[in-house]
């Protein structure tokens, strides 16, 4: 039987995946341990899905690593994912630049301790001129900040006499946004078999595809990746337009 991998269509990859890592904490509960020993099996799945993305030649990988709302989570398992951030962060910089992969971060890095923000800062710095995957981290995020961010720095520029409020368009006001010199997203899964955008990334994946899974994120490996890549690559991307509008866009491509 042919792989998952194999049946895959190169010509057809979503250039931008964004991933919701959820399941951590149910699955050390089910397994009897604290929530941190999942968290701590969960960097193991994000080395082997940066892997097999950088592998097939995905352009941007965003993982959603860590929300503005995670920080009302108990004082314990906050300092140990802080921790386990800034070990993993210091573990992993030089695979990254040896595989050719560059880091973004995105999220108020103003809440964050400042050891975390240093190594990441370090870590952004050794990779900045890699032209391989680009990996986007995003840490102490929540969308709903993130516009909010936008509106005040648009109002802002507007009172300073420096943007028209009246020429500001979708185009624009991704501008502002934290990821706008990356594409949107075209696949966003999500893992542990919850079936919400939890605040992530709510203007960029308006057109993406979403995927859900019940795998655990301590469990997802490449092999569920090709499956949502599959699955993904199953669906026709109308953007609004009729089928009938796209196979005759896809005709005068070919022709």
């Amino acid at each position: 039987m042919q792989s998952l991998k194999a049946q895959i269509d190169t010509n057809r990859l979503p250039n931008h995946i964004a991933i919701i890592m959820d399941g951590n904490g149910r699955w050390a509960k089910e397994k009897g341990q604290d929530r941190l020993f999942g968290h701590f099996q969960g960097v193991e799945s994000v080395r082997n899905i940066v892997e097999g993305c950088a592998e097939l030649g995905i352009g941007y990988l965003t993982l959603y690593a860590f929300s503005t709302e995670n920080w009302g989570r108990p004082q314990d398992e906050v300092a140990g994912l802080m921790e386990l951030l800034v070990q993993t962060i210091r573990k992993e910089t030089e695979t990254l630049n040896r595989n050719n992969i560059k880091l973004h971060v995105i999220g108020n890095l103003g809440m964050m301790p400042a050891d975390a923000v240093s190594e990441l800062n370090d870590c952004i710095a050794i990779t900045a001129n890699n032209t391989g995957l680009n990996l986007v981290m995003a840490l102490s995020y929540s969308s709903r900040w993130e516009l909010a961010e936008a509106a005040k720095r648009i109002a802002e520029e507007a009172k300073a006499g420096k943007i028209d409020p009246g020429s500001v368009t979708p185009d624009i006001f991704r501008h502002y946004l934290c990821t706008a010199t990356f594409p949107d997203p075209e696949l966003m899964i999500r893992t542990s078999g919850e079936y919400r955008i939890s605040n992530f990334l709510l203007y960029q994946l308006a057109y993406a595809e979403l995927y859900f899974t019940e795998v655990r994120w301590p469990d997802f490996r490449k092999e569920n990746l090709y499956a949502a890549i599959l699955d993904y690559q199953s669906r026709e991307r109308r953007f609004g337009k009729t089928s009938e509008q796209i196979g005759q866009e896809i005709n005068l491509t070919e022709n």
